[in-house]
């Protein structure tokens, strides 16, 4: 049976964005045809977390409904190099638990971080979504593998807009960041595109 997970921020003692993890946890169980959830803020509520600081909680659960919890202290590291890895055939539309493809494509390309290229559109990296700087403007690849709750979040504020984002219109942007669920939008983690160590140029868009 395929196992899912969450991976939900809690700062002194709340949990962020609990109603769009409860959304993805409710149309997975949907999906796969299975009636019911789990409700994330009983779970929470029984764990009796009373420590201040910021932690990810990883929930790991099943369609049968069982699951673990942890509760991890958790700090933003820095990426010191990104590389773009292309595959054409690689799905994560739920947060399935089972990564391994993914950790294959990031040790393949010896870099601390990989974008996934699929199809010539840019997708996602290894473990988030992606954000991407023109002007003074962000956006974010309409063709995301996993729609993460902080790219809803942003998106539903207004404060990031989508964007078809291809090896040939990369050029166009100055900067990225990573988001998900434990990275908020921070102008702290910013990169510059140079940060890519395999950025095509204008006469080559191969990434072979």
């Amino acid at each position: 049976m395929s196992q899912f997970i969450e991976s939900i921020k809690v700062e002194d003692q709340k949990v962020f964005l609990l109603d769009l993890h409860q959304q993805r946890v409710n149309a997975t169980f949907a999906n796969f045809g299975k009636e019911g959830s789990l409700d994330l803020g009983k779970i929470f509520t029984d764990m009796q977390h009373d420590e201040d600081g910021l932690y990810k909680w990883k929930l790991t659960y099943n369609l049968d409904k069982t699951f673990t919890k942890q509760l991890i202290p958790y700090a933003i590291s820095e990426i010191a190099k990104v590389q773009l890895v292309e595959n054409n055939s690689y799905d994560y539309s739920y947060k399935f638990a089972d990564r391994k493809e993914l950790e294959n494509m990031k040790l393949k390309a010896k870099a601390d971080e990989i974008i996934i290229v699929k199809n010539n559109y840019i997708t996602d990296t290894s473990y988030s979504n992606i954000l991407f700087k023109k002007g003074k403007d962000w956006f974010t690849p309409k063709t995301y593998l996993l729609n993460g709750v902080q790219r809803q979040h942003l998106l539903k504020t207004k404060k990031i807009k989508e964007a078809e984002i291809t090896l040939q219109n990369l050029d166009q942007y100055s900067h990225f960041q990573i988001i998900n669920a434990m990275n908020d939008f921070d102008d702290m983690f910013v990169y510059p595109m140079s940060k890519i160590s395999n950025l095509p140029t204008d006469s080559d868009f191969s990434l072979e």
